[in-house]
């Protein structure tokens, strides 16, 4: 039982406890998670698998990733803003998604939002609440990364105001985390230094 610090991977090498349970999880932990991204289309993909995730765990939305991607044409924003009422009845039917009305209706209406946006909007309004690296101290178990903070709550505000739906606080903070605005890995973990 861990007590919420790093334990030994598969490698021997220590990680943050939550991305030993599968494999999936220690490829997207060692690879993906907490690295910084860029690019407005980049973000879409995040924020629309983030409100997917909502009230689910994450390895489902992780293992289905490519079947959203292949129904929401990879997440461009100027083709998913195109989708019509035909799009919207096949997305319902996609066994390869989460099949949930509101969801998807959200995605759809976040395109057609974010389409009006000039490039790199998006990409500069998310990073610019990124928090002070320096703000607040290493985690060093998993009772000490937060699930909201004041920049999560800020920046679900500021993407809610420009009409983004479906991004409160503990989203726009999981989203912060995915994408490298902020670095949750704990303090021993292998990741952490990661390039």
């Amino acid at each position: 039982m861990s007590d919420g610090a790093t334990l030994a991977g598969p490698d021997g090498a220590p990680r943050c406890p939550w991305a030993l349970s599968t494999e999936d999880y220690v490829t997207y932990h060692d690879e993906e998670w907490g690295r910084p991204i860029h690019g407005d289309d980049a973000f879409f993909e995040r924020l629309s698998l983030e409100a997917f995730q909502s009230g689910l765990s994450w390895i489902t939305i992780l293992r289905r990733r490519e079947g959203f991607r292949a129904a929401f044409a990879g997440f461009q924003i100027a083709k998913v803003a195109t989708f019509t009422d035909t799009d919207k009845d096949r997305l319902l039917a996609d066994a390869g998604i989460i099949r949930n009305r509101a969801k998807i209706d959200a995605t759809l209406d976040n395109a057609r939002v974010l389409a009006d946006w000039t490039p790199g909007e998006l990409d500069d309004l998310i990073w610019s609440h990124a928090p002070d690296p320096t703000g607040r101290p290493v985690p060093k178990t998993l009772s000490d990364v937060p699930a909201v903070t004041p920049e999560s709550t800020a920046l679900s505000k500021a993407l809610k105001k420009r009409g983004i739906r479906f991004v409160g606080p503990t989203t726009a903070y999981a989203l912060m985390q995915a994408c490298g605005l902020v670095n949750d890995h704990l303090d021993t973990c292998v990741a952490r230094s990661a390039p």
